[in-house]
């Protein structure tokens, strides 16, 4: 994430909801557990709306199940998966997260927002119901803690990871070491890599200097020329400021226009203020958001001559896209875009 400025005074801290079951008046990093199976949880409690807690608990699942018969009248039993000890079942899986509960506006990247469990539960349904991100090379852009990247490290053959800061990334990268057993992926395919916004793609080719430990971070020639081979982009609650939504989507039409194909996934959550500007209550910084691109069915079909290339966005409809992660609320003001790069004909 990007840093604002700022004097000495005190700056202000701000809380995501996933955190709200965590320990009040915790200082420094914290381990989440999220739990999640193969099957979403409208499967095990009849719809989305089943009982769960913050992202610091662990949930409870319920025990409704629905009743079905089979072609042939016969009772189908959903037999109960045998539970652990701590309440999960046997064939949970658990991402574990270190992250802060609090942070200053400066580092919000040290927090799990709603908008990255969502994105999360995208690539868990990807991964559960076909192969389409199987053994793809991903990159994660503006990845805070580095969940979503996490997720879908579990079946791409490449993932970037990438954000700006010494404190992300370090924290990134000890994310990565605390999943790579669990989730069954090979650290060497996953890259934690610094990726500022306010310069030009590609990044600035570094070398390692044992002296300095931030160095790990930065980019080969070689991670350059993979990551503009990359076919899934993935970006999550990156829309809160009008200046970094400039320097991202730069960064993002750069990236998209070079290589192969890509497609980005992104979501965000809506935080409405009251606007002098608008005497309404509005969504900061999503007007500004939705001039970055042309809303489409896709390329095919562009036949308008004064089209330039840019990004075409499609909406998706988040009840396509189940709950896998129990431990938090999706509430109404999420979005989710699939964006795609064209150019006409």
């Amino acid at each position: 994430m990007e840093a604002g400025g700022g004097g000495e005074a005190e700056e202000e801290q701000v809380m995501s909801e996933v955190h709200l079951g965590c320990p009040p008046r915790f200082s420094g990093l914290y381990l989440s557990r999220f739990t999640f199976s193969s099957l979403p949880l409208e499967h095990y409690a009849g719809g989305s709306d089943g009982e769960h807690s913050g992202g610091c608990e662990m949930a409870a699942a319920t025990s409704s199940y629905a009743v079905a018969v089979d072609d042939e009248g016969d009772l189908v039993l959903d037999r109960r998966r045998r539970r652990k000890r701590d309440g999960r079942r046997s064939d949970d899986h658990v991402l574990t997260v270190q992250h802060g509960i609090t942070s200053s506006l400066q580092s919000v990247g040290l927090q799990v927002w709603k908008a990255a469990m969502l994105l999360t539960d995208f690539v868990l349904h990807k991964s559960f119901t076909s192969s389409e991100f199987d053994g793809v090379t991903a990159m994660e852009i503006g990845a805070g803690t580095g969940l979503v990247g996490l997720a879908q490290a579990r079946v791409a053959s490449k993932v970037f990871i990438t954000d700006r800061g010494t404190d992300i990334l370090d924290n990134c990268l000890a994310n990565v070491h605390l999943n790579s057993s669990t989730l069954k992926f090979d650290e060497a395919n996953i890259h934690v890599r610094e990726l500022d916004w306010r310069t030009s793609w590609p990044p600035p080719v570094g070398t390692r200097d044992a002296s300095d430990p931030s160095s790990i971070y930065l980019w080969a020639a070689s991670e350059i020329e993979e990551a503009e081979k990359a076919t899934l982009l993935l970006a999550a609650d990156v829309i809160y400021s009008d200046g970094l939504t400039d320097l991202f989507f730069n960064t993002v039409r750069q990236l998209m226009s070079r290589g192969v194909e890509k497609v980005l996934y992104l979501t965000l959550e809506k935080r409405y203020n009251f606007s002098l500007d608008d005497l309404d209550v509005v969504a900061n910084g999503y007007k500004h958001f939705r001039t970055f691109f042309a809303v489409r069915d896709g390329c095919g079909g562009l036949n308008n001559a004064a089209f330039k290339p840019g990004l075409v966005g499609e909406q998706i409809d988040l009840e396509k896209v189940p709950q896998y992660i129990r431990e938090y609320d999706r509430g109404d003001d999420l979005e989710m875009w699939k964006l795609v790069y064209c150019c006409p004909d």
